[in-house]
């Protein structure tokens, strides 16, 4: 039978461009026939993304999108818990519902676990030969700063730990208890991923569109702070 991956996409205010998303997943062709589930989890929008996602999963019913609304905006964070909690897949992938991020490099991501060596893999925006968008430096020197403060108390290596693309073994990531609703995400999942026994954590070097915050680009500084009390946290206080 073959295998499936769960793509859990949280989504806020993006009917402008969910379908773009939407299409270059479609297009995806993953290896050994494996199957895909895509699950996109509306954080309460205030704009027609509600209205984009059903006139796409009109268009296109052979996609099996499973899709769920939350009556309150309760944060990306939160979206994600639903997305995870409803996958179903042998395997997990975080996917951000802009363009930032390429759906083809799926593969990249998934050949170490299929390959039989990881249970995690990260994508990271800072290794390898493929294109990144030049962006700000600040936010650099800040995703840095905060993979470099995380690493400290995990004793791990990542180069973006920040990073949305994250791949995890679908069992692996449900037996997680997960708190965190807004960007905390990230510093949550890889502190609780990082005292797994025996657990093995891999990195790919993906690509990289990033986009300004006129183009609708989210995160700011305050959520860099929560970041900050989440490594700390998760870390020294929460076991």
């Amino acid at each position: 039978m073959p295998q499936t991956l769960s793509i859990v996409i949280p989504a806020y205010n993006e009917g402008a461009t969910i379908h773009f998303i939407l299409d270059k997943i479609r297009k995806v062709v993953l290896p050994d026939n494996m199957q895909k589930q895509v699950i996109i989890v509306n954080d309460c929008s205030k704009d027609n993304t509600e209205e984009a996602i059903q006139q796409y999963m009109q268009q296109y019913p052979e996609t099996g999108i499973v899709y769920h609304k939350h009556t309150v905006n309760a944060g990306k964070g939160a979206a994600l818990h639903t997305g995870i909690k409803l996958a179903t897949g042998d395997y997990v992938i975080i996917q951000d519902a802009d363009l930032e991020y390429d759906p083809q490099e799926y593969l990249l991501l998934l050949k170490p676990i299929l390959d039989g060596f990881a249970d995690v893999v990260y994508g990271s925006r800072f290794i390898g030969g493929n294109p990144h968008r030049i962006l700000f430096f600040w936010h650099t020197i800040g995703n840095k700063f905060l993979t470099f403060l995380s690493n400290m108390f995990t004793n791990l290596n990542l180069t973006d730990m920040e990073t949305c693309y994250k791949l995890f073994r679908r069992e692996l990531i449900q037996s997680i208890h997960l708190k965190e609703n807004r960007f905390g995400f990230e510093p949550e999942v890889t502190s609780k991923i990082a005292r797994i026994p025996k657990i093995r954590i891999y990195e790919v070097g993906i690509s990289y569109y990033g986009r300004t915050y006129a183009e609708g680009k989210k995160i700011n500084w305050k959520d860099g702070f929560r970041a900050i009390w989440c490594i700390l946290y998760y870390n020294l206080f929460s076991k």
